[in-house]
């Protein structure tokens, strides 16, 4: 029997912002969820590309000459190498989806650099 995730459950058991949380595994890939208020750090992914799905609010993703918005429902794909910075003036809740073992800050580690091995 395959196991079915609720995805809203497994957003109440955590309040933490910009702490990704694992909830599943395909292959050599994560989905994360994620509650995100504020700045995030400029940053880039050298290995993959990132793919951001907003569950719940508004989400921005600033680029180095646009700036994307995103609601809920809506998704995109960050590749690889482009240096970004999600932002979100409210509380917002986000699912990504990248390869296993890569670091939310990527290229540029700080105080908002999470664990990696978290799971919800």
């Amino acid at each position: 029997m395959k196991k079915v995730i609720n995805i809203k459950e497994k957003f109440g058991k955590f309040d933490d912002l910009w702490s990704p949380k694992i909830i599943s595994v395909m292959n050599d890939y994560e989905f994360k969820l994620v509650k995100v208020k504020d700045d995030f750090v400029w940053h880039k992914h050298d290995e993959t590309d990132e793919v951001f799905i907003v569950m719940e609010g508004r989400l921005f993703i600033e680029f180095e000459e646009e700036t994307a918005e995103l609601n809920a429902g809506e998704m995109i794909v960050v590749p690889k190498g482009v240096k970004h910075r999600p932002y979100a003036k409210d509380l917002t809740k986000i699912m990504l989806v990248e390869k296993s073992g890569i670091v939310n800050t990527g290229d540029n580690p700080s105080d908002l650099t999470a664990s990696n091995k978290d799971w919800v």
